[in-house]
């Protein structure tokens, strides 16, 4: 290669990077092999002898960053945050999971239990129950508050399976499968194995507190006072403002707690506690909370024909169509680039990736519960970056 005189070479642009380095900086290559230009530049001068400044400016992030909802309803939320970096975007995901706090069954207390079920399997399985009430109209407990009605909600739970038990004699007769269901049920009856399916609206919410009496030495000497229970609440939660029109309920009321034969019976109750997804996985608000970076497919030349067509089938995603451009003839184009779940497929196999690049954008994507939990998420970020 012939030496060129540096003062021939051409004048580089200040206040800009040349393309190329601009999309190492903002992309990551994915190869047939391995993705290249993982790392990401931190260094503020990395880029001074081009008078590009890499250092991170408040007025400039505020100036690029930007949120777009892509789906919203009830349970889930996905959402493009465009302008951060990817270790910002982890932060949001951990807060999600282990800081936010909700409300979740901490102490079972256990009357009777004659299921085959045992004590410690029954009382997880509640804690993983979701509850439908706001966190934030309840304080923290510790080990030396008293169960109040500020710190504590109380479900009960009785249930007995009994031969001709409504549950099992009324189901609804629409569809063979039922009739199946019914049939076997009364083999089990005969059978001595009868079967009641104890599920979640069956915790019934006690806006008194609980109603389990606490075993003390002097109760029995002391008959005019009132009996002591487990919790101590001054007034009703349901005459409160914030319950009186919205009563605390379970989340999905058909979730299987257990299953009880004939003569078996179960008696508890469940005093619910605010917590935070670090002490346990049962006061986790999300059931996952995930980012990765928008996939972009990238055609490097024009694909015709045949080509179109072998492309279109090698992708299984489906991420490329094909158009129609007259006089019998198609090019491939690239129709859907976020369901790219980087297979890779597309670009393996000989000199196909001379026509088409996979690239990953500086921009996350998280699947998570509605707006209110991602807003909870920044406070608690903010808060962390002031101390």
């Amino acid at each position: 290669m012939a030496k060129v005189p540096i003062w021939d070479l051409p004048d580089v642009p200040t206040g800009e990077l040349p393309p190329h380095i601009q999309l190492q900086r903002t992309r990551v290559f994915c190869k047939s092999d391995a993705p290249t230009n993982t790392e990401n530049i931190q260094y503020s001068g990395a880029y001074a002898s081009m008078g590009v400044d890499n250092s991170l400016r408040l007025d400039q992030f505020r100036s690029n960053f930007k949120v777009e909802v892509m789906r919203l309803n009830e349970d889930d939320m996905e959402f493009d945050m465009i302008g951060i970096d990817p270790s910002i975007a982890n932060a949001f995901r951990r807060i999600l999971i282990a800081e936010l706090p909700t409300m979740a069954i901490e102490k079972v207390l256990i009357a009777n239990n004659t299921s085959v079920i045992q004590d410690e399997v029954l009382a997880h399985r509640l804690g993983l129950i979701p509850i439908k009430v706001d966190p934030r109209l309840f304080d923290y407990m510790s080990e030396n508050d008293v169960p109040n009605e500020k710190n504590t909600i109380v479900f009960k739970l009785h249930v007995r399976c009994e031969r001709g038990d409504a549950r099992l004699t009324e189901k609804r007769r629409l569809t063979v499968v039922v009739l199946i269901f019914n049939w076997l049920t009364e083999w089990y009856f005969k059978m001595g194995m009868a079967c009641h399916a104890v599920t979640s609206d069956e915790l019934k919410w006690l806006p008194n507190g609980s109603e389990f009496l606490l075993a003390t030495e002097n109760s029995a000497s002391n008959s005019t006072s009132k009996p002591k229970t487990y919790t101590s609440f001054s007034c009703s939660q349901d005459s409160l403002p914030q319950f009186s029109k919205n009563p605390i309920t379970l989340k999905h009321p058909d979730i299987i707690i257990a299953k009880l034969g004939l003569g078996q019976e179960i008696e508890l109750e469940a005093h619910v506690v605010k917590g935070m997804g670090k002490t346990h996985a049962k006061w986790s608000p999300v059931a996952t909370a995930w980012y990765r970076m928008l996939p972009e497919a990238v055609l490097l030349q024009e694909i015709q024909d045949e080509k179109a067509t072998e492309l279109v089938q090698k992708c299984p995603t489906k991420v490329f169509d094909i158009e129609d451009v007259g006089k019998g003839k198609k090019r491939a184009t690239v129709g859907r680039p976020r369901d790219c779940t980087l297979c890779r497929e597309c670009i393996r196999g000989e000199g196909w990736e001379n026509y088409v690049a996979l690239r990953l954008t500086i921009e996350s994507t998280g699947a998570l519960p509605p707006e209110v939990l991602f807003t909870e998420a920044v406070k608690i970020l903010e808060d962390k970056c002031e101390r």
